[in-house]
């Protein structure tokens, strides 16, 4: 049974992103003192007294403030240009709900947008699809100290029947916030083993890696921007493609290291950092007009050193003037200056076009079942054989490496363990050729392969 939904709403910097955390139980959504932090929707299952739920946090709805220009508050750096779109993801976000947490700041007292958004969700308030509009709970956050508790009495004349003082930086108040909750949602929430795969689309800012993302859904489920930077924190979309459930993450643009501003962008790109840790599939996305730079080299490496499989999508390919050669000359240079992975495969796609993008989901997905492909013993020894049998490895000190039984520990990533005579003798390109020779019979395209050696 699908699990229920409720969304996190709120003008900005009411402490949403707090909220969210403390009910994720962990540190997900980025938080900053800045209003406008949060733009994208993001998601997380969150467990209370044996109901599970997924929750949703949203980007600040301000209604007062339309564009910029406006003498409001004042936003993060550039989030004047997402106004529009931080409303639309919003409001997204709320038709997809069971239930609404609407968030306001006990400190500031009740705004022209909390009045604002009220009368928003009033209108909203009625019969979908048949049933009636999800329950609103009224959430007065950061009541800290008694006098802002005592205070928070004013949020009444938003005529709201539910309202619950919390401090979501201390955690005081949202039990009975929760207890209240799950009691309003739906049945259902049966917690399921995620068993999809998860492909985490990574790569330099401004690369396309959004607009990737929503060309293959089809949908604006993210924001896009020209803007270096927009996408600030790990973004899950599930979907079932073939009969494969999938959960695809769009990431932060991953910068050089000297080139990481403190704050919001510093965890950002900890949090792409994170991504590629719990993903399958990485989907490196590299500028087609710029060219294998060396942060995206730094990218790849990062992806190797988790072992994680790689599809190297080379985006915005319309902006090339091509000939009959150029592809091959492109993918050539590429396999040169990724030369350790050159197992991976390559595709050239535009995301504005849409040219190819029907096919990163289907080559993704080869590359994951060649991840899970385990060999018999029977089938590695005779590899092995076969390989010392054509290339002897070279002496060391007038010894040779001898290989007396090897067999594949592990998948996910494929691991070899090859017992010998004494490991010291291996030299790291007879262990390149060993791989080869695997990938001769099982190509384990776009897979790292481990060989592990053991001595006698």
């Amino acid at each position: 049974m699908q699990k229920p939904v409720v969304v996190i709403v709120g003008r900005p910097n009411v402490g949403k992103s707090t909220l969210f955390n403390r009910l994720a139980e962990r540190r997900m959504a980025i938080v900053d003192d800045i209003p406008g932090t949060t733009r994208d929707r993001l998601i997380t299952e969150v467990e209370w007294t044996g109901v599970i739920f997924d929750i949703i946090d949203t980007g600040g709805l301000d209604p007062t403030q339309v564009g910029p220009g406006k003498n409001q508050e004042p936003l993060s750096i550039g989030s004047h240009q997402f106004i529009e779109q931080i409303r639309t993801q919003a409001e997204m976000a709320i038709r997809e709900a069971d239930a609404i947490l609407f968030t306001v700041d006990g400190q500031s007292g009740v705004t022209p947008a909390d009045r604002e958004i009220t009368n928003s969700l009033r209108k909203a308030q009625q019969m979908r699809d048949g049933e009636p509009f999800p329950p609103i709970l009224l959430v007065v956050n950061k009541c800290e100290s008694d006098q802002v508790r005592q205070n928070a009495v004013q949020f009444y004349e938003l005529g709201f029947n539910s309202m619950h003082i919390v401090s979501a930086i201390h955690g005081s108040g949202t039990g009975d916030m929760l207890d209240e909750l799950v009691q309003l949602l739906p049945e259902g929430g049966e917690e399921e083993e995620d068993t999809s795969v998860k492909i985490a689309i990574v790569g330099k800012p401004n690369v396309g890696k959004s607009s990737l993302l929503n060309k293959i859904l089809g949908e604006d489920r993210v924001i896009v921007s020209s803007i270096p930077g927009t996408t600030r924190d790990s973004i899950d979309t599930r979907l079932v493609y073939n009969e494969v459930p999938i959960t695809i993450i769009d990431t932060a643009g991953i910068r050089k290291r000297g080139s990481i501003d403190p704050g919001v962008e510093k965890f950002s790109v900890l949090r792409a950092m994170k991504t590629i840790e719990r993903s399958d599939v990485a989907l490196l996305v590299v500028d087609a007009y710029e060219g294998i730079k060396s942060q995206d080299t730094h990218i790849a490496g990062y992806i190797l050193d988790e072992w994680k499989s790689v599809v190297v999508i080379i985006n915005k390919w319309d902006l090339i003037e091509k000939d009959t050669h150029t592809m091959a000359e492109f993918t050539e240079f590429v396999r040169y200056e990724l030369n350790f992975m050159d197992y991976v495969p390559i595709l050239f796609t535009s995301a504005l076009s849409g040219k190819r993008v029907d096919k990163i989901l289907s080559l993704a997905l080869q590359v994951q079942k060649e991840r899970l492909v385990r060999l018999p013993t029977s089938q590695v020894n005779r590899i092995v054989q076969h390989a010392q049998d054509k290339h002897p490895s070279p002496s060391k000190a007038g010894k040779h490496l001898k290989i007396y039984y090897g067999s594949q520990v592990r998948n996910d990533p494929p691991i070899f363990l090859l017992h010998v005579n004494d490991p010291k003798l291996a030299h790291f390109t007879y262990l390149r050729y060993l791989e080869n020779q695997i990938r001769e019979q099982v190509p384990f395209t776009g897979t790292p392969i481990r060989i592990i050696l053991r001595g006698r």
